[in-house]
């Protein structure tokens, strides 16, 4: 529909007026009928509430915090990741970045953090059809990096501890075949350094210091399947409505894939796969002990999917510890994850937004020195569109 004689429309409070009437109509039409099995599907969940809480108790699989005791505030910090492509005419504008932000702070904390507290990393590529893999390798390496350099009692990570060893795997598959890309040096070079970090992400050795892994979303229903749920209900959306504020799940060992957990190092050179060969298998053994609880400190919060290594979550004390920062850093009802958490996610998916902007710092260099014609620049580095993604 043309519009003459009119400033754009903000999409954002007119986001149907690019479509066809039609078009809206029949959306509105099908969405009406999605939400009203969703209201099918609560009104059972609340018929069979008390049903589903009592299999619960019967496996005795709900704990109150106030059972693991009261240590003393801990310092929190959480970290988090993104990274975005701009598809250039004749080159691809890639970025990555991770951040790590300090959550609210005990009254009696002194302790300082040395900044830096983020990573970046920003390069033009050829078009390859792989860049996206790898760069995602990379931005997820840099967060784990922070994530073990942070001087906190508890860190927290966004999305499942699985998550490194699926990207992880993919870059080393496909970066020695793409040498050409700067992200594949990138991974390349750091990668021992990389598969360190997680590996002393999920061993968790020091007793002073607690990783958990925050889920937004996960298909895996340890949980459900313990209890007999039927397929149909997910773990963390029915424990919001059967755990009592201040209820947690006992810690349970994480759903393992049918295939074993690898890496593989085949098509690293020589040199390197001697170097990260230990590390690799102490990541393989270590990720079949990580367990999972879920966690609803308070009555405005969803319960809290929490991934931990098995020496955090068998250690009463050092649960307690999780525990009750999560407690500490979920304080408002306006945000419904913890503090650090929300603020990570914040800044790092404004990397994406700003990426735009990056590239016409670039172009007004570009132009300003350029000696032949000056649309020739802004063809070159004219964006199609940008491709951005993060931690799950």
């Amino acid at each position: 529909m043309e519009r003459k004689g009119r400033w754009p429309v903000n999409q954002q409070e007119h986001p149907f007026a690019d479509l066809p009437a039609a078009l809206v109509d029949e959306v509105i039409s099908q969405a009406t009928a999605a939400g009203e099995s969703v209201l099918n599907e609560l009104h059972r969940t609340r018929a069979d509430r008390e049903r589903l809480r009592d299999a619960l108790m019967k496996n005795d699989l709900v704990i109150h915090d106030s059972q693991l005791g009261y240590p003393p505030l801990p310092t929190t910090c959480a970290t988090d990741g993104s990274y975005a492509i701009d598809r250039l005419l004749t080159i691809d504008l890639a970025a990555a970045a991770a951040v790590a932000m300090e959550g609210l702070s005990p009254p009696s904390e002194t302790r300082h953090w040395a900044e830096p507290r983020h990573s970046t990393f920003v390069v033009v590529e050829p078009h390859h059809a792989e860049t996206a893999t790898v760069l995602r390798a990379v931005m997820l390496g840099k967060e784990l990096l922070l994530a073990v350099k942070a001087p906190h009692d508890l860190v927290m990570l966004d999305g499942t501890l699985t998550l490194p060893i699926i990207y992880f795997n993919q870059a080393l598959n496909l970066a020695p075949r793409a040498p050409g890309l700067q992200c594949s040096k990138e991974f390349l070079n750091n990668a021992a350094d990389y598969l360190e970090a997680y590996a002393s992400i999920l061993s968790a050795e020091r007793s002073d210091q607690q990783y958990i892994s925050l889920s937004k979303y996960s298909t895996r229903r340890e949980v459900g399947r313990r209890v007999g749920w039927d397929e149909g209900y997910d773990d963390r959306g029915l424990l919001t409505l059967l755990l009592q504020p201040g209820e947690l799940t006992r810690p349970l060992p994480l759903e393992q894939p049918d295939q074993p957990w690898h890496l593989n190092i085949d098509r690293l050179s020589p040199a390197l796969r001697e170097r990260v060969e230990p590390t690799t298998a102490k990541i393989v053994e270590r990720l079949s002990t990580v367990h999972v609880f879920y966690y609803r400190p308070h009555p405005w919060l969803p319960a809290l999917r929490v991934e931990a290594a098995a020496a955090v979550t068998t250690n009463m004390h050092r649960l307690a510890v999780v525990v009750q920062g999560l407690k500490h850093q979920c304080a408002t009802p306006s945000i419904l994850e913890p503090f650090p958490a929300y603020l990570a996610d914040r800044m790092v998916k404004a990397v994406a937004r700003a990426l735009p902007s990056f590239r016409q710092v670039a172009v007004q260099k570009v132009a300003e020195t350029y000696e032949g014609k000056i649309d020739e620049v802004f063809f070159s580095m004219h964006g199609y569109r940008t491709e951005s993604g993060g931690s799950p």
